[in-house]
């Protein structure tokens, strides 16, 4: 696969905010959902400058990205998206497989996230293991799965 991985930069972020909105769209959310979960999809020019925030592109153009929030022992996946061209070509398990050894890399022992009910099934298929339920910040009464990827040592 002709994949390659960067750190995104500061001018990218609405073209990456864009990207992640195309990208919960994809799951056939109604208007109203996707204007209440905007902000929370809206990365800015510090977060995309900050290095936790990797994007994948072809060609220059950006297929998907993801954001790692490193910690020891516990890191964080903050956000995987996909363009809804590239889903179903291995440009999500790429970036997965990417994020999970950039956490190895740093010392962690888990990888955990919040993950969009559709993407639950994609996550347990390499691996991640549902520990709870967390509340949305965008949508009041609505629980995401609660995963952990446990990395090996």
């Amino acid at each position: 696969m002709d994949i390659e991985f960067r750190a995104a930069r500061s001018d990218e972020a609405a073209l990456i905010s864009d990207l992640a909105m195309r990208s919960k769209a994809h799951w056939g959310y109604s208007a109203d959902f996707l204007d209440a979960v905007r902000l929370e999809l809206t990365y800015s020019p510090q977060v995309c400058s900050s290095g936790s925030l990797v994007v994948a592109e072809r060609s220059g153009r950006i297929l998907g990205f993801y954001r790692l929030v490193e910690g020891v022992p516990e890191s964080c996946l903050d956000s995987l998206f996909v363009d809804p061209s590239a889903i179903g070509t291995g440009v999500g398990r790429a970036l997965l497989e990417r994020a999970l050894l950039a956490a190895q890399a740093v010392g962690a022992r888990t990888v955990t996230l919040e993950a969009d009910p559709h993407a639950e099934p994609f996550y347990a298929k390499f691996g991640a293991v549902r520990i709870g339920e967390v509340p949305s910040e965008s949508i009041p009464g609505r629980l995401l799965p609660h995963l952990r990827f446990d990395l090996a040592e």
